[in-house]
């Protein structure tokens, strides 16, 4: 059962809501309960290891074959993950308007799953995946397959799941690893279309969450003159 203290916030805030539509942001908090860990426990330390950086995966074959090879091992938890109460919950605000629009950092796609509409990936997804040489994009579960073929030496390892399909792999089983190559170009710069650490957010991304905070504002101020 919710505490006095918790129906005392959800009152004051479904009579904050009443008769308005809000901008909404969510991070990572919103996909714990679905089973994706998040980069800090509950006393604010990170998990794991430092997340790679963008110009190292960039310019480091090396990096790019350890990335993808515990990738390939977090990408099952990642494409299984069913969106939550909070992600339905959400999605059905947004149906009866209650909502101006949905901005999140996550990159698991839940929120689409429930069955938000126009979603801002500000941080991208996951699902997809971005090849560096000729800017085509593939289905991840496509190249999860192609990476199944190439590398079954890795089917059945077991290693810890870390945050964003990443995982705690033994260095030694990446020593080996057959990197993913683009369908398009047969490249093997391919990149998970996520923002990583270092990098920017799009420019049109980053215009659309902007033009989206600005109409949040604006409905903001109409509710209450």
């Amino acid at each position: 059962m919710l505490d006095t203290t918790t129906y005392s916030q959800l009152e004051t805030l479904c009579e904050t809501m009443t008769g308005k539509s809000f901008l909404v942001v969510t991070g990572a908090g919103i996909s714990t309960a679905s089973g994706i860990p998040d980069y800090r426990d509950k006393d604010g330390v990170r998990r794991g290891k430092q997340p790679m950086m963008y110009q190292e995966f960039v310019g480091n074959p090396a990096a790019r074959q350890r990335y993808w090879a515990r990738a390939m091992l977090g990408w099952p938890r990642i494409r299984a993950a069913q969106a939550n109460a909070a992600h339905r919950a959400l999605a059905a605000l947004q149906v009866e308007n209650a909502i101006s629009g949905l901005i999140t950092q996550n990159v698991d796609a839940l929120h689409s799953q429930a069955g938000s509409q126009d979603v801002i990936e500000l941080h991208g997804s996951l699902h997809r995946v971005l090849c560096l040489d000729c800017q085509q994009r593939s289905e991840r579960a496509d190249i999860q397959e192609q990476m199944l073929e190439q590398n079954p030496y890795l089917l059945g390892v077991d290693a810890k799941q870390a945050p964003d399909g990443d995982t705690l792999l033994d260095p030694a089983f990446e020593t080996g690893f057959k990197v993913p190559r683009c369908p398009h170009c047969e490249g093997d710069r391919l990149k998970p279309d996520v923002v990583f650490f270092g990098e920017n957010v799009a420019p049109q991304t980053a215009a659309k969450a902007t033009s989206s905070v600005e109409q949040g504002k604006a409905c903001w101020w109409s509710a209450r003159h």
